[in-house]
């Protein structure tokens, strides 16, 4: 019996052996995996260690006189705008969320995606139609002297809209849909008999909605407010055009018109931190504030039937900020631009700008949505601190306006330029010049940098509703990493990667601070070509590409919209 047990007893030891292999391949695979996720998070702090780098760099005069002549201007017009814009936001975001959640009257569903619609607007195309709607000798002022039987704009005009008011509302009017979008979803997921509850008390639906679902909703009305003000941040084109000089416009002036890089990057620096300062404000203010609801228990709010003449009332001033914020400029841009067809047809440069457009967008969309799946998978699958924190690293890039991006980015690609270029010259004679600037490769960089987020956040939600145990069955299938994505992950989030790749493109192509600053010579797109145009004061000839952009841009509002009629 000893003899027999013996060969029993050496085989056991032997199982591990064989399995030793296989473990050494899942941790060999588990830091290639890691190191892409590295990799992914080294190209996004690229930026803004190269821009803390120039800004060091700057001499100490050139500081003082940044903080003498100006930061000071734009530092205080910035806050003026961000503060304006954040209360503007609120109140429109929060009251048209209530509104459609806790009352019931005629067009409440059609309210639902309606008001999502100013999404598809950028910033600075609703600038650039308003300027033209408002214009002395536009529509709006003309009927109006017609009307009071004025000749001229000298007899009546109204208060130029280039100014610091102009340039809130019509921020406001556009960057609402943040604050609609997240807060709504709170409003409807919160438990109905909160209220309920509140309502026995002898709570008046005004004190239900100041006293209960406000403050439960304030984490939700911070996260939108942030957004929107980091949108507003990132803007350049809108105010530019209203006169109003913010740190955006800045760095722009300072690099391109001074070609001040040290100065340009100094001035990033100062944005990066009001960036952070956001984004620390927002976690301050919902820093204690914990919330949950019984998922067994919770059910939807009941809607407050509204009378005929109260119900007309709130679906008219529902549409007030669809109106303003999105029919009116679509409108406006369509006659333009139809006008302008019947006048002289489509011009032939458009054409190769929307090709310019589409191609740029699409490629960079196609590297995001793949780097975006890498991000979200790694720290799916290998769970750890160090996932975590290259996780967190990967996705600073959408809080970075996107000139603070193209300053980042232009230093270090530079420097690998001019070291190809010399290289070309000592090895083969001859010089390839700005290859990596001229071919386009820093701006789709810049989009890659700025983008990413939307793309992993996208992956994410996605592969978020997958349960564990659908990774637990592949392994125990035998399948690895790359065999668990591509068979388990990949065909059941294809919806999730549908949506994050839309929402990149459509981003892409509204893109406009980081394509002016970085874009290669003669190469123009259809966000820059409305630029142009607007800055030379011929809006007819930009309203083409201003309504294509529109009308791209309705396609993730109506994503939305579907997205949120399946929740309700």
């Amino acid at each position: 019996m000893v003899i027999s047990a013996a060969p029993d007893a050496l085989a056991r030891p032997a199982a591990p052996a064989r399995a030793a292999p296989a473990a050494v391949t899942r941790s060999r695979s588990g830091r290639l995996w890691v190191a892409g996720l590295a990799l992914v998070a080294a190209l996004v702090a690229v930026p803004v260690l190269a821009l803390l780098w120039q800004a060091a760099r700057g001499s100490q005069g050139l500081w003082s006189h940044m903080l003498a002549h100006v930061l000071p201007q734009a530092v205080s017009q910035t806050a003026i705008l961000l503060a304006g814009v954040g209360v503007l936001v609120t109140v429109i975001g929060t009251s048209a969320a209530w509104l459609v959640t806790a009352y019931e009257f005629p067009g409440r569903r059609w309210l639902e995606w309606l008001l999502l619609l100013p999404l598809a607007v950028p910033t600075y195309i609703i600038a650039y139609a308003y300027l033209d709607i408002l214009h002395p000798l536009g529509p709006v002022q003309t009927a109006i002297r017609a009307l009071l039987g004025f000749d001229s704009p000298r007899d009546f005009r109204l208060p130029d809209i280039r100014s610091m008011t102009g340039g809130i509302l019509l921020l406001g009017l556009v960057l609402y849909p943040y604050v609609y979008l997240t807060t709504r979803a709170m409003f409807v997921t919160q438990a109905a008999n909160l209220v309920e509850v509140s309502r026995s008390f002898g709570v008046t639906r005004r004190g239900v909605f100041l006293r209960v679902a406000l403050p439960l909703a304030r984490p939700a009305i911070a996260v939108g407010v942030s957004l929107a003000l980091m949108e507003a941040l990132n803007d350049i084109g809108a105010t530019e055009f209203l006169g109003i000089r913010t740190l955006t416009n800045s760095i722009y002036t300072t690099w391109v018109t001074r070609s001040d890089l040290p100065g340009a990057a100094q001035i990033a620096l100062v944005m990066l931190a009001v960036v952070v300062a956001l984004v620390v404000l927002e976690r301050w203010a919902r820093r204690s504030q914990r919330y949950w609801t019984n998922a067994q228990r919770a059910r939807p709010l009941a809607r407050h039937r509204l009378g005929p003449v109260a119900g007309l009332v709130a679906l008219g001033l529902a549409l007030v900020p669809v109106m303003l914020g999105f029919v009116f400029p679509a409108l406006h841009l369509s006659i333009v631009a139809f006008r302008r067809v019947q006048a002289s047809g489509v011009s032939p440069r458009l054409a190769g700008e929307a090709l310019n457009t589409v191609v740029l967008a699409g490629s960079v969309t196609a590297l995001v949505v793949a780097a975006g799946l890498l991000v979200a998978f790694v720290t799916r699958a290998f769970q750890s601190r160090t996932t975590a924190a290259l996780g967190r690293i990967a996705a600073i890039g959408y809080a970075m306006p996107g000139t603070v991006v193209a300053i980042g980015i232009l230093i270090p690609i530079a420097a690998l330029d001019r070291s190809i270029d010399a290289a070309a010259r000592e090895w083969f004679g001859v010089s390839t010049g700005l290859l990596l600037i001229g071919s386009g490769a820093a701006l789709s960089y810049a989009y890659f940098v700025r983008f990413l987020t939307i793309g992993s956040g996208g992956v994410e939600s996605g592969l978020a509703r997958l349960p564990r145990s659908y990774d637990h069955a592949a392994r125990c299938l035998g399948r690895g990493s790359c065999g668990t994505l591509c068979h388990v992950h990949l065909p059941l989030c294809r919806a999730a990667l549908a949506s994050a790749a839309l929402l990149v493109f459509v981003d892409c192509m509204k893109e406009l601070p980081a394509t002016l600053l970085l874009r290669p010579l003669n190469f123009e797109t259809l966000a820059t070509h409305l630029y142009g145009e607007a800055a030379r004061g011929t809006y007819e000839e930009g309203a083409i590409a201003a309504l294509l952009i529109v009308a791209v841009g309705t396609l993730p509002a109506m994503l939305l919209a579907r997205i949120g009629g399946k929740a309700n």
